[in-house]
């Protein structure tokens, strides 16, 4: 990359999911270039540099991204049966009740956070 520009976050992001797609699809890169409407060189050229770039975490053991937001603590008491309320990056807001399981919401926000293939 030149030198002091800056990484573009979604363009990265785009790419990584056009590759996660295009490993599900089983299909040439050239086949699934063609199917998307992407330039064969430019996917070379991403698959090459994200290889150079990998990320820690999902080149120790594919662990999930991990991503902070913002969190308010209010100091008012909450009743016991309110539910958990996360809001996603997306707007969307998931409901939970008090007491579900760590692992249960992990999965719930893989699904949710996750970008479809099929498009």
């Amino acid at each position: 990359m030149p030198h002091g520009q800056p990484r573009d976050s979604r363009k990265e992001q785009f790419w990584r999911d056009v590759l996660r797609c295009w490993r599900e699809s089983g299909l040439s890169v050239r086949a699934y270039c063609r199917q998307r409407g992407l330039a064969e060189p430019s996917f070379y050229f991403w698959r090459r540099a994200l290889a150079e770039r990998r990320e820690p975490a999902a080149a120790t053991a594919h662990a999930p991204e991990v991503r902070f937001v913002p969190l308010t603590v209010r100091s008012e008491s909450v009743a016991v049966e309110a539910p958990v309320e996360i809001v996603l990056a997306n707007g969307r807001r998931l409901r939970l009740p008090v007491g579900v399981a760590a692992g249960v919401v992990r999965e719930l926000l893989a699904v949710l956070e996750e970008t479809p293939c099929s498009a």
